[in-house]
């Protein structure tokens, strides 16, 4: 009797391991088809296709489309993770803030600014034509004016001390907003940009 409780107890031991290298195996396909998925997005994206379709992402991931609507059937996930991945990529083109004469910080500022907008410019376009449904974009948006503005002050103290109006008139001049302009609307080469946007930054710092 304790010979066959032994062999029963090892057996359904066995078992158990074989269950969970089981479940840590789906666990880690499925962990793949996700990371996949999120990657065949922002190709995409990259691309040109600032709003692709679960058969191009499919495609691209080499899933099936039922594994894309499994993983992210609520868009707002996706976003999250998407958000996380372009913050790690970009937010450090924004460089630390560095010692110089106001010319040359702003120069500064202005060129990591220039990288920084050219890289985010096809998800900014994606994220553009999603905002409207997504709270989780909406508040990015915000935290993202929030982030801008604070590195602004970060590499232009000066602005700090000067009246409400012209930090708001700065502000503007510095943001995505004014460089897509420039970039797409008036098509301005990014040096031309950068030349445009230093001149009217240091007209209101310097008077």
């Amino acid at each position: 009797m304790e010979f066959q409780h032994a062999l029963c107890h090892n057996f359904q031991m066995a078992q158990s391991q074989k269950d969970l290298a089981l479940s840590d195996g789906r666990l880690q396909r499925s962990e793949r088809s996700r990371e996949a998925i999120v990657q065949a997005l922002l190709s995409l994206v990259r691309e040109g296709a600032p709003r692709p379709t679960a058969e191009r992402v499919a495609e691209k991931a080499g899933v099936g489309i039922r594994t894309v609507f499994r993983h992210f059937s609520d868009m707002d996930s996706l976003f999250v993770e998407l958000h996380q991945k372009l913050s790690a990529e970009l937010i450090p083109l924004l460089g630390e803030p560095q010692a110089g004469t106001l010319p040359e910080r702003c120069r500064a500022l202005l060129t990591n600014l220039s990288v920084f907008y050219e890289r985010y410019a096809p998800f900014r376009q994606s994220s553009d034509l999603q905002l409207w449904r997504s709270p989780f974009l909406q508040q990015q948006r915000r935290n993202e004016a929030s982030r801008l503005r604070e590195n602004l002050l970060n590499w232009l103290p000066e602005l700090k001390n000067t009246s409400p109006d012209l930090l708001e008139a700065c502000d503007a001049l510095a943001s995505f907003e004014t460089w897509n302009r420039l970039r797409v609307t008036q098509e301005l080469s990014r040096n031309r940009a950068m030349i445009v946007t230093e001149k009217a930054l240091l007209e209101i710092l310097e008077h």
